[in-house]
């Protein structure tokens, strides 16, 4: 995987790795409530979008949609499903926890590498 700058072609910026791993986290987190619901073979995908604020150097704000047909479900199956899904995510979903707690980070430079 090639990552650089938005300058360059073909490569991804670490601001984008950052909005796929939300994205992976948030779609892997809600595969065993909706398959158990749908089934294996239910079609599912997540997309996250958000500006970077250049000034600051920073996200200040990520949209995640989690797109999944629950047409065959009655509205009533479908909230419930929702809520479970919902709970699913924000339990195991590490990456979304840790930008939801804002994690600390820490930077230690070896010099003698």
């Amino acid at each position: 995987m090639l990552i650089g700058s938005e300058s360059v072609d073909g490569v991804f910026t670490p601001g984008e790795l950052l909005k796929i791993a939300l994205a992976a986290c948030t779609g892997m987190s809600s595969d065993l409530p909706l398959s158990r619901r749908l089934g294996d073979n239910y079609d599912s995908k997540v997309t996250v979008s958000g500006s970077a604020d250049r000034e600051n150097e920073r996200y200040p704000e990520l949209r995640e949609v989690l797109a999944v047909d629950l047409s065959e479900l009655d509205p009533d199956a479908q909230q419930r499903l929702l809520v479970v899904v919902e709970r699913a995510i924000d339990k195991v979903c590490t990456v979304g926890r840790t930008l939801k707690a804002g994690a600390e980070v820490s930077l230690e430079i070896d010099v003698d590498g």
